[in-house]
């Protein structure tokens, strides 16, 4: 399991190397983790807590894109907004 131990540490790492414990940036960061963290994202924003209401997906989608870049990697988020589309559609046909 120690090679999981660099996904799981960078997780929280930002694509704009604001992240953290790091500060790695862009490639630095393994993809595993920037998929993680990607995806973490999309699940705490159509969650509700007691500090925040669930999004809407539709929603949730859009504050992923509004982050792509800094926050997250881009073509990550590019991949993730993908194939929640094609989700969407698989469920409405």
């Amino acid at each position: 399991m120690a090679h999981l131990a660099p996904i799981v540490r960078s997780h929280h790492e930002r694509y704009d190397g604001h992240g953290y414990p790091d500060g790695l940036q862009g490639d630095e960061i393994p993809l595993a983790s920037r998929i993680i963290s990607v995806a973490a994202a999309f699940v705490d924003l159509i969650t509700a807590s007691a500090q925040f209401e669930a999004m809407l997906p539709n929603d949730a989608c859009r504050e992923l894109a509004v982050r792509a870049g800094t926050e997250f990697d881009p073509d990550v988020v590019t991949a993730t907004l993908h194939l929640l589309h094609f989700r969407q559609r698989i469920r409405s046909a």
